[in-house]
C-alpha cells in the first residue's frame, strides 16, 4: 500500500507558530523532505527541529541553482525543472515503498512555496494533504502592528519580480499590498512605491518573528542589506489614518514615544514596542536597553548611565523640539519606575510643553517572574521599589510595614546592589515582624534574559547575601501556596478568595 504525501507548513519562522497538526504529522512522518540551497542549510528544517525524532529518514532536496547562473542546456528554468522531477522521483521512491513523506514548507505550502512542484508531480498518483501555515504577510502585518485591511478594502499580493513600471500601476490601483520576493529586486520595488505616490506608506520586514527580524520604513532601508526573506507591506489605509491620528507630532514632526522593552525575551516586545522603535530617529536610553534594540543604520543611539534619568529625558525632548522622532527606552514597563515618569515631570519645563509624548506599555518584570513561577499575583498585591536613592529608608520602611500588615503580596523592586545591601536584610527582618517564616518568596533572576533563574524559598530562608540588581522578589501574603505537580514542577499561587 503506497504512503500519504503531506505538503506541511511551517508558518514564517518562529517555531511556536507551527500548528499542532503540523507538528503531529512531522512527528509521525517516515521521512521529512525540505528544499535547501548547496550549502545544506534549511531554514525549513530548522522551523521544525523541534518536532523531528529519531529514526526518520531525512531527504534533503538541494536546489542546483539559486541565484547564480548555469550551463545545463534549458538554461535556469530548465535546471530547476529537471530537479523538480528528480526530487518528485526520489519521493515517489518513498511513497511507492509505503512510507508517508512530509514535505516542510516555511511559511504556507502553496503561497509562492516550493511544495507546489512536488504536489503537482505527485498529487495526481498518491493520496497527498495539504496543511496550510502563516504567511510571511500576515506574519509582518502582526510584527508592524498594522492591520492588512479592513471592512471593503482590497489587498493586493505581488511579486517583487514585476517590472516597476507594471508593479507601479498595479500598486496605484489597490488599498492595500504585500510585495514577495524582495534581495535583488528592492530597488525596483521602492521605484514603483514611489512612481505611485505609495513609498511613504510603504514598510519592509525581514525575517518576521525570528530572531533575526528587522523592520522599518521602506524609504529608510539600505538596499545592500536586504535578503530573499523579506517583504515590503502596504497596510490598510485605514489603520494608518488612525495611526497617524492617534500619535500626532509636534510642529516640526518631532516627538518622544517613551516605549517599554518588556523584561528581555524578543517574544515579550509587542507590536506596538517594535513599530515605535522602527519609526524613531533617535533611541536614547540606559545602555543596556539601548543595546537590547536592533541596530538599524538610519537611527542614531545614545546611550547613558542608569543614574542620569533626568539628563536623559531632558535630551530627549530636546531633540524631540528640534523635529526628531525619539524612542526613550526602558525594561519592563517604562511607567513602572522607570523613564516614563521621568519624561512627564521633566517636561512640565514650560520650553517642553509643545513636545507630544507617547508612553508605550510593556510587559513588567512583576508579570513576568510571576508567570515563571505560577501565579503569586492572583490576588491584591503591592509592587515597591527597595532602592532609597530616590526616595528616604524611613519612607520605604513604613510602606513595607502598611503592605505586610495588610496581607498583601509584595513584589519588590531594587532589592540589592553593589553598594546597598543592607536594605533587604533590613526588610527581610520588618517583613517577619508581620509574615510566618515559611511564607512562600519567589526569586527572579535575569528573567527573559539568556542567564534566566526561577527559584522559590521561604522568607524565613530568604538569604539577601545571594540577591542582586538583576533580581525581582514576589513575598507571598498569608494565603499563598506551594504545590508539587505530577511532573516534579513546582508551583506558587495566592488563590482569588480571601477568607472572611
Amino acid at each position: 500500500m503506497a504512503g500519504r504525501l503531506y505538503g506541511v507548513g511551517l508558518g514564517p519562522g518562529d517555531p511556536e507558530l507551527v500548528t499542532v497538526k503540523a507538528a503531529r504529522l512531522i512527528a509521525a512522518a517516515d521521512v521529512v523532505a525540505y528544499h535547501a540551497a548547496r550549502h545544506g542549510r534549511s531554514n525549513a528544517r530548522a522551523i521544525a527541529a523541534t518536532y523531528l525524532r529519531d529514526g526518520q529518514i531525512e531527504e534533503p532536496l538541494i536546489y542546483p541553482v539559486t541565484t547564480e547562473t548555469t550551463d545545463h542546456p534549458g538554461g535556469y528554468q530548465g535546471a530547476i525543472d529537471e530537479f523538480y522531477a528528480a526530487s518528485a522521483e526520489r519521493l515517489a521512491a518513498h511513497l511507492d515503498a509505503g512510507r508517508d513523506v512530509v514535505v516542510l514548507a516555511e511559511g504556507d505550502p502553496f503561497f509562492y512555496g516550493s511544495y507546489m512542484h512536488m504536489h503537482k508531480r505527485l498529487a495526481h498518483r498518491y493520496e497527498a494533504e495539504v496543511v496550510p501555515g502563516v504567511t510571511s504577510v500576515s506574519a509582518a502585518s502582526a510584527v508592524l502592528g498594522r492591520p492588512l485591511m479592513e471592512r471593503d478594502e482590497t489587498l493586493t499580493v505581488l511579486p517583487g519580480t514585476l517590472p516597476p513600471d507594471e508593479l507601479a500601476a498595479k500598486l496605484a490601483g489597490t488599498d492595500s499590498a504585500a510585495i514577495m520576493k524582495l534581495g535583488r529586486t528592492f530597488e525596483g520595488v521602492r521605484e514603483a512605491l514611489d512612481r505611485a505616490g505609495r513609498l511613504d506608506d510603504a514598510w519592509y520586514v525581514e525575517r518576521a518573528t525570528t530572531e533575526q527580524q528587522r523592520h522599518g520604513r521602506v524609504a529608510d532601508i539600505d538596499p545592500a542589506t536586504v535578503p530573499y526573506f523579506s517583504l515590503a507591506l502596504l497596510p490598510s489605509p485605514a489603520a494608518a489614518a488612525f495611526v497617524a491620528a492617534a500619535r500626532p507630532a509636534g510642529p516640526h514632526g518631532g516627538q518622544v514615544t517613551v516605549v517599554g522593552l518588556g523584561p528581555g525575551a524578543r517574544e515579550w516586545l509587542t507590536p506596538e514596542a517594535q513599530a515605535a522603535l522602527a519609526e524613531a530617529d533617535d533611541v536614547v536610553g540606559y545602555g543596556p536597553y539601548v543595546d537590547r534594540v536592533p541596530a538599524n543604520p538610519r537611527q542614531r543611539r545614545h546611550a547613558s548611565d542608569n543614574r542620569v534619568e533626568a539628563e536623559r529625558a531632558a535630551f530627549a525632548l530636546d531633540l524631540a523640539k528640534r523635529g526628531r522622532r525619539v524612542a526613550v527606552v526602558s525594561s519592563g514597563d517604562p511607567g513602572v519606575f522607570a523613564m516614563a515618569a521621568a519624561v512627564l515631570e521633566v517636561s512640565e519645563d514650560p520650553q517642553w510643553k509643545d513636545v507630544p509624548i507617547r508612553i508605550v506599555p510593556g510587559l513588567t518584570a512583576a508579570q513576568a517572574v510571576a508567570s515563571r513561577a505560577g501565579a503569586p499575583l492572583g490576588h491584591d498585591f503591592c509592587i515597591m521599589s527597595l532602592s532609597d536613592r530616590l526616595k528616604p529608608w524611613d519612607v520605604i520602611a513604613s510602606r513595607l510595614a502598611a503592605a505586610a500588615g495588610a496581607d498583601l503580596v509584595i513584589a519588590l523592586y531594587n532589592p540589592a546592589s553593589q553598594s546597598r545591601k543592607e536594605q533587604l536584610v533590613r526588610a527581610r527582618e520588618l517583613l517577619l515582624e508581620h509574615r510566618d517564616p515559611q511564607t512562600p518568596v519567589v526569586v527572579g533572576r535575569d528573567v527573559g534574559g539568556p542567564q534566566e533563574t526561577v527559584r522559590v524559598t521561604t522568607l524565613g530562608d530568604l538569604d539577601p547575601a545571594t540577591i542582586d540588581m538583576r533580581c525581582l522578589l514576589i513575598i507571598g501574603s498569608s494565603q499563598t501556596r506551594v504545590v508539587s505537580r505530577g511532573d516534579g514542577s513546582t508551583h506558587v499561587f495566592t488563590p482569588r478568595s480571601y477568607p472572611s
